[in-house]
């Protein structure tokens, strides 16, 4: 496995590697993680069987290129230090397979014919041709990559001393990834389509994200972060409180929605995030998982407002696993997995009054909310790690036969 960030880092992305790290090992395969280095954490480790590298990169030692606060990035081209890290690691393990997540691909594309490794690279997001790989220009979802307007857009997004070499880097990386990637792996049909694997004639299978098969089940936790939650029923938002998730959309139907039950928002507060809050709604911080779990289970309605185009969405997996019903916007990997007017409400991007007005419909029907929330929880079984890592594997024995 090849992967910028892993725990304790978590997102979608880091969760997923992690996840499917442990199931390879469960399942009888020698898993193999290569990692940036983080402070405070151990250059080689075994954790549930991963025997997880974590290496040193060139880029980490320019922190004004490919950093952020704590976290250090993999850059869109080979990094010198990195892949002379993962030459040695190749040789003292011979791996038949290399998986990678992200840009550290680029670290370990120079290496791949003297490894003899098969290639997968599952797609979280729109970096094989989006160089902020969030698929957005200019707050609104791009229409499709070209020179000129990436450079623009990532001068805009990253500044121009970061994003010119950013996006030129990546337009030459992507056309000889496309050719040594063995296979690629989005995680939903969007992101396939954005990505233009089709018209690149890429060999590629969508094999979307999964969750635990026992992701319904509540486990134990503290207590203590809980108590802030309101007392019987509320409106729940998970994730970061930013623009690109919706959250200035979703206040906005809010204010102008005539119910008692409160708005809460569990997730960091991102900078870019300066909107004033109505009446009645909250901000908590990050919660551990188990938290945010309970927090699903005992809400009225999820909801996921995204305006960007996301790749997956596992926070809309989540809710709908306590059985919640979930209104989300018709975007990115949203559509794979809410069926509209069945385990959920789908509504059009940034429209703040067909949000507002799916909220009312639900609020206003108590049966079609039940009837919904036990939907969504049958459709959760599609995601369930039982059903997709098998599909993964099937990927690994047909490229090793080959």
């Amino acid at each position: 496995m090849l992967a910028q960030f892993y725990l304790p880092t978590v997102g979608g992305e880091e969760r997923h590697v992690h996840d499917l790290s442990v199931a390879l090992v469960a399942r009888g395969y020698d898993v193999v993680l290569a990692t940036l280095w983080h402070e405070g954490k151990p250059e080689f480790e075994i954790d549930e069987g991963v025997r997880i590298y974590r290496v040193r990169g060139s880029m980490q030692r320019i922190a004004l290129l490919f950093s952020e606060k704590g976290r250090q990035h993999s850059p869109p081209f080979p990094d010198p230090e990195v892949l002379r890290s993962l030459r040695r690691i190749i040789e003292h393990e011979r791996p038949d397979i290399v998986h990678a997540h992200n840009w550290m691909v680029h670290s370990f594309t120079p290496l791949k014919a003297w490894s003899r490794a098969k290639l997968v690279v599952t797609l979280h997001d729109s970096s094989l041709v989006c160089p902020q790989k969030r698929y957005m220009y200019h707050e609104a979802v791009c229409s499709g990559p070209s020179l000129a307007k990436c450079l623009s857009c990532a001068a805009h997004h990253y500044g121009v001393a970061k994003g010119v070499p950013t996006t030129l880097a990546n337009w030459v990386a992507q056309r000889g990834e496309r050719h040594v990637v063995d296979m690629f792996l989005p995680v939903s049909q969007a992101i396939a389509e954005v990505t233009q694997l089709d018209t690149h004639t890429t060999p590629y299978r969508v094999i979307p994200n999964f969750v635990a098969n026992d992701i319904g089940q509540l486990h134990e936790t503290e207590e203590t972060p809980l108590l802030t939650l309101p007392q019987g029923g509320y409106l729940l938002f998970v994730g970061d409180v930013r623009r690109d998730k919706g959250v200035e959309v979703l206040l906005h139907a809010y204010a102008g929605l005539d119910t008692a039950l409160p708005l809460v928002l569990i997730g960091r507060l991102v900078q870019d995030f300066t909107q004033q809050m109505p009446p009645n709604v909250s901000i908590l911080p990050s919660l551990p998982h188990s938290a945010i779990m309970q927090a699903w289970s005992r809400c009225t309605i999820a909801l996921v407002p995204s305006i960007w185009l996301e790749a997956f969405g596992i926070v809309a997996i989540e809710a709908m696993a306590m059985g919640r019903p979930l209104i989300a916007s018709r975007i990115g990997g949203l559509s794979d997995i809410v069926v509209d007017g069945e385990t959920g409400l789908l509504v059009p991007p940034a429209e703040p009054l067909a949000l507002r007005e799916a909220m009312r419909t639900l609020l206003a029907d108590v049966a079609l909310r039940t009837r919904m929330g036990e939907a969504a929880r049958e459709r959760v079984n599609a995601f369930r790690e039982d059903m997709i890592v098998p599909r993964i594997e099937q990927v690994y024995r047909e490229l090793v036969q080959k």
